[in-house]
C-alpha cells in the first residue's frame, strides 16, 4: 500500500459521484441522512488509539426506526475518511473504487445492513 493523492475537492467530487452511482430505487428510499468529510476518524476513549476507519455510519437504521422516529430528529451521519482512504490506496483509480465501497458500506448500515452480511457480499 502507498499514499495516493487527490486535492479535496478531487476527493468531494469523487464521493458525490460514488453518491450518484446509487441506484434511483435506492437513493429514493433514503430518509434524514447526510454525508460529510473529515480528513481522519478520531478513536473514542474506549477504542484503540490506533484505530483508522475509512468510513462511519451514526445513527438510527430505517430498520429500527419506529413511531418515536419524527420530524425533528437530527439526521443520521455518514463520514468519509479523506486521509484514510488516500494512506489506503496506491492510485487514483483505488481511491476512487474505495470511496465508492465506503460509500456503499456506509449507505447500507442506514438500511439496516450488518458488517458480517455486507463482507458476505464483497461490501466489507
Amino acid at each position: 500500500m502507498g499514499t495516493a493523492w487527490m486535492s479535496e475537492d478531487e476527493f468531494e467530487a469523487a464521493v458525490d459521484a460514488a453518491l450518484d452511482r446509487i441506484p434511483r430505487r435506492i437513493a429514493e428510499h433514503m430518509d434524514n441522512v447526510a454525508v460529510f468529510i473529515e480528513d481522519r476518524y478520531a478513536p473514542r476513549a474506549h477504542e484503540d488509539p490506533d484505530t483508522v476507519l475509512l468510513g462511519l455510519y451514526e445513527g438510527t437504521p430505517l430498520t429500527e426506526r419506529g413511531e418515536w422516529y419524527a420530524a425533528g430528529s437530527l439526521p443520521d451521519r455518514i463520514t468519509v475518511f479523506r486521509e484514510s482512504i488516500l494512506e489506503a490506496c496506491s492510485s487514483r483509480e483505488e481511491v476512487i473504487e474505495e470511496i465508492l465501497v465506503t460509500v456503499v458500506h456506509e449507505l447500507a448500515h442506514h438500511f439496516g445492513v450488518a458488517d458480517d452480511r455486507l463482507h458476505e457480499l464483497g461490501w466489507g
